[in-house]
This record gives structure tokens, C-alpha cells and sequence, in this order.
């Protein structure tokens, strides 16, 4: 049977899960806010966490940070807990903001 050269094609992807949600609303300033630093413990997240800390702060002296130590990583066998247990930490110290790092 001869197709002409054209072949059905089927998408993959399963249909969408949920819907759109609206995105965070933007901080007016870094000044006086807490920002926490969530990394996956894989690619120099230490090295860029610093370089990220020391330029924010040049911008924004009065920003504070929850070091990515304080989290443990986001990655691995127990990523599920962490990933859970991540907004109530958040709550706990106060965070406004988070900048997760993560290698691809």
C-alpha cells in the first residue's frame, strides 16, 4: 500500500493537566525582603548563589538571604518531602522571594 510519501502522526503529550494559574505578583523592591536560595546540589549552585547574593546586594543593601543550606537539596532521592516541606519553611523564615537553582 503506497502512502505518497504522508504518514499519520500522533502527539505524545498527554492532554493538559490544569488549567493556567496567574503569576505571583512582582515585588516593588528587594530592600527589607527575604529571598532563599533553593538549589539541587548539582552544577556550582554554591559558587552562583554567592556571585547572585553579592550583585543583588549592590542593587537592594537591604535585602536579606536564607541560605540554600538551610533547605538541603531539591534534587534526589527524598525530593518529593523536601519539595513538600519547602512552603512551610518558606512561611517559617519569613521568605518574600525564592531563587531556585537547578542544572539542566
Amino acid at each position: 500500500m503506497s502512502n505518497d510519501g504522508y504518514y499519520e502522526v500522533y502527539w505524545p503529550r498527554s492532554p493538559r493537566q490544569t488549567g493556567i494559574k496567574p503569576l505571583a505578583g512582582r515585588l516593588e523592591t528587594l530592600n527589607n525582603k527575604t529571598i532563599a536560595q533553593v538549589w539541587d546540589y548539582l552544577f556550582r549552585g554554591d559558587e552562583v548563589f554567592a556571585l547572585l547574593e553579592e550583585a543583588i546586594k549592590k542593587e537592594f543593601p537591604k535585602v536579606n538571604f536564607v541560605s540554600w543550606r538551610e533547605f538541603g537539596s531539591s534534587h534526589g532521592g527524598d525530593e518529593k518531602e523536601a519539595l513538600a516541606g519547602f512552603a512551610k519553611k518558606f512561611k517559617e523564615l519569613g521568605v518574600d522571594a525564592v531563587i531556585s537553582g537547578m542544572a539542566c
